[in-house]
């Protein structure tokens, strides 16, 4: 065997090995992998069972419900087309509120409703800190 096909046999089978860990890490990440989803997805799509995914939208005006235990909230998630509703178990973010979006993850239940493990509240672009909102300061140019 020659050195050049010896430099062959070793290229391809460092080939060989780099695809092999690829599928390998895209196996892997497969199972972990939260896809996103609006309500019209749902709505057009059906519901993905049996997935971790991520459902974002707005809350609905009016959907917010506090049970009892102090924990527990439902609520509607909506994009102006379709509406899930939505369970929560835990302590939802400060900026959790109606009319403001929301991330929810968790997995769909047969019944259409929305199971959510985690919550997280978004923000526009114009939000701005309480902390932050005095500190501004004001960009002055120097006149000649």
């Amino acid at each position: 065997m020659t050195a050049k096909h010896q430099r062959l046999g070793l290229a391809l089978l460092a080939v060989a090995a780099i695809v092999a860990a690829a599928l390998l890490a895209l196996s892997a990440l497969k199972d972990q992998a939260a896809f996103f989803y609006a309500p019209s997805d749902v709505a057009k799509q059906g519901l993905p069972l049996g997935r971790a995914v991520r459902l974002g939208g707005m809350v609905a005006a009016g959907s917010v419900q506090r049970a009892a235990d102090g924990v527990t909230v439902h609520f509607a998630v909506t994009d102006g087309v379709a509406t899930t509703s939505v369970v929560y178990a835990g302590i939802v973010p400060d900026l959790f509120r109606e009319r403001s979006g929301v991330v929810a993850e968790g997995q769909f239940q047969p019944d259409g409703g929305f199971v959510a493990t985690n919550l997280l509240a978004k923000h526009d672009e114009k939000y701005m800190p309480p902390e932050m909102a005095g500190k501004m300061h004001e960009t002055k140019t120097l006149k000649p």
